[in-house]
């Protein structure tokens, strides 16, 4: 049995691009996944938005440096994620919304965020023609943009590689062996490791992955439904995000990737829980009338294919991080509610200063992030 300073269970967008930084630090890492290849949990389902416009320090600090790193990856590591400063717009339509967007908008300003509120005329400028009609305003946010999922964990795959991770796939834990307060044998379906520091990068199976230990980890999945049209001249930049509800669904948004295909997501409502994958019948009527009532030149557009996907979610939208107080050598970093691949490259870093260096800079950020908090708020953009 070979000994690893660190065990990494999932070899997704998070536990990707940790393994990379802790590896970068001189530690021996190991990444267990039981899928075949990197990513084919849920970072292939993601659309691919990356914004730092959160309504959380912990989020906003994390997905800032994300953008840090996405958008000079090829200038440094020499690797094309297809990176797009196209920017996140909510437009915005009722008095309501003007007055909780502008509210944030001086929350997301305190944190030195790149926000404004703009108005019709701007917007219109930025998505020529969007339905005007009672259109108030909306913030804009130019540094957020996008990138590929596929392309961003091959290119930290790659890296991690050059870097001594091991990645075995087809290798599904399925035990643990403890004493006291440590894990000291991580079990799967093919042998036995002894354990160093272990990391649940789990994301959709955390719960399952938890209840090994007799640990309570609450990530619950939903499905959510995406699809992509065929490739267009480009003809608008942002992210656009309809917060407004309507029956059957709560939002949803979409951009024009750096393909030229219109990549688009809706959040259902009710949620949708569980892990069924299928595609349903519903999706693709629902969230093309609410996509052509905001943004009627998108009415031709041919949908090539649609995908469904599984956030993770907790009970309040916010992720799980930190040390498990039951098993000193034990960290959660799961629960990332759909934003896994908007965090996972920011929070690799972060983790991997905390982890290999002990370094504490972000500890009173990361603290509400805790397992043991009440997951009695409620993150505002979801």
């Amino acid at each position: 049995m070979q000994n690893y300073d660190v065990i990494i269970i999932g070899a997704g967008s998070i536990g990707v691009p940790l393994s990379y930084n802790l590896a970068k630090k001189g530690l021996s890492v190991l990444v267990l996944e039981k899928l075949q290849s990197v990513g084919r949990g849920q970072n292939r389902s993601a659309i691919g938005g990356i914004r730092a416009t959160h309504s959380d320090p912990a989020k906003i600090t994390i997905c800032r440096r994300t953008i840090d790193i996405i958008s000079h990856m090829e200038e440094e590591h020499g690797y094309d994620v297809n990176w797009i400063s196209g920017g996140y717009l909510f437009p915005v339509y009722s008095e309501t919304d003007e007055v909780n967007l502008k509210t944030l908008l001086e929350f997301q300003k305190h944190y030195e965020l790149h926000i404004d509120w703009i108005g019709a005329e701007e917007i219109e400028n930025l998505v020529p023609g969007i339905n005007t009609e009672k259109l108030r305003g909306g913030t804009f946010s130019p540094d957020d943009g996008s990138a590929s999922p596929l392309k961003v964990i091959d290119a930290f795959y790659m890296l991690a590689q050059q870097q001594g991770v091991d990645f075995h796939f087809n290798e599904e834990v399925t035990g643990f062996e403890t004493h006291s307060n440590r894990i000291d044998v991580v079990i799967t379906n093919k042998t036995k490791y002894p354990a160093g520091l272990i990391i649940d990068a789990a994301g959709a199976y955390s719960r399952e992955l938890g209840a090994l230990l007799n640990l309570d980890v609450p990530v619950y999945p939903e499905s959510h439904e995406a699809g992509i049209t065929e490739p267009v001249r480009r003809f608008f930049e942002p992210m656009i995000v309809d917060i407004r509800p309507e029956k059957g669904s709560a939002n949803y948004y979409f951009y024009q990737n750096a393909d030229d295909q219109v990549v688009f997501c809706i959040t259902p409502d009710p949620k949708i829980s569980g892990t069924d994958t299928d595609c349903t019948s519903v999706f693709l009527p629902q969230v093309i009338k609410r996509m052509v009532n905001l943004y009627p030149r998108l009415r031709n557009l041919r949908v090539r294919r649609t995908w469904r996907g599984l956030y993770p979610m907790t009970p309040d939208g916010f992720p799980i991080i930190g040390f498990s107080k039951k098993y000193q050598n034990y960290f959660l970093a799961t629960g990332m509610c759909g934003q896994g691949f908007m965090i996972g490259p920011g929070l690799g870093e972060i983790l991997a200063d905390l982890i290999a260096e002990n370094d504490v800079t972000y500890k009173d950020i990361l603290k509400p992030l805790t397992l043991y908090r009440s997951f009695s708020g409620e993150e505002v953009l979801k």
